[in-house]
């Protein structure tokens, strides 16, 4: 494996709700799921239904997970894949969990133990074999899961707590910036920070900006704010991500047009979709 690289496959793309189907095949419908490959190291961020396909994915690689995974939030379209993620069940495996927007009210570990609980899902926590570890940090605090690899965190405007992340590696910046809500006319000074000359940041575009008035406090934001914020923050390019499950891939085909023509090499996140930085 090039231990010189930064990179981001889409697991899921979808937000809310998973909704697969003949009108979502394009774009894809599972709920949010990135893998990133930074300079040799494996990492893992939300944990939607597009975890399902990237547990497949890893099987079929035969190789073994040394794996750092970071959540946004613990909202059930960000977590509701971890049962079913078929690596969690290989002793070999190695897993750290980590979140920023849970403490000091509770923790990762217990949110989780509290999804995987009857009468709401048949099996505990304490089911997985691999060697799992739950990790609380501090929304604001820095991260450096191996070396030459830097993750900066923020915080985002959403219900109970969100965290975005930057990831710096390889000379190059990917930021994961979802799910978060804007003020219209106000750009988020924590996000701008946190964007700032980015290469590739993904942007929770849940919406338009002719639909957002009916949505606020949802929070989300739209694709229009997203290139807002990349202009100011002198971005390099812009991912439109967190698809409403509303929008099929017509949709998202007139979004991607209209994107384009805004802020030319603007891209629509499609599952499957490797960005190489």
């Amino acid at each position: 494996m090039t231990t010189d690289r930064l990179a981001v496959t889409f697991w899921g793309v979808r937000g809310s709700i998973a909704c697969p189907g003949p009108a979502t095949v394009r774009y894809g419908g599972n709920t949010p799921c990135l893998e990133v490959h930074a300079n040799g190291r494996h990492l893992i961020f939300d944990a939607g239904t597009g975890l399902l396909p990237l547990g497949r994915a890893i099987a079929a690689r035969a190789e073994l997970c040394e794996t750092d995974w970071y959540f946004t939030h613990s909202h059930f379209d960000h977590i509701q894949g971890i049962p079913f993620f078929d690596p969690l069940y290989n002793p070999r495996n190695r897993f750290r969990m980590w979140a920023g927007h849970l403490a000091p009210e509770t923790s990762l570990r217990a949110v989780l133990s509290t999804m995987m609980q009857a009468p709401l899902f048949p099996i505990p926590l304490e089911i997985f074999t691999a060697d799992v570890s739950f990790n609380d940090f501090k929304i604001g605090d820095t991260l450096r899961p191996g070396p030459g690899i830097v993750i900066k965190t923020a915080p985002l405007n959403h219900p109970n707590r969100a965290t975005g992340y930057r990831i710096e590696a390889a000379g190059k910046s990917l930021c994961y910036v979802t799910d978060t809500e804007h003020v219209p006319g106000k750009p988020d000074a924590n996000i701008l920070r946190l964007i700032d000359g980015a290469d590739l940041v993904i942007y929770d575009s849940t919406y338009t900006d002719a639909e957002f008035p009916s949505h606020v406090g949802w929070g989300h934001s739209t694709w229009q704010e997203g290139v807002r914020l990349a202009t100011q923050a002198n971005v390099k390019r812009l991912a439109i991500f967190h698809h409403d499950p509303s929008h099929d891939d017509n949709f998202m085909d007139k979004v991607a047009a209209e994107a384009e023509a805004m802020r030319p090499g603007t891209i629509v996140a499609k599952e499957g979709q490797t960005i190489e930085l």
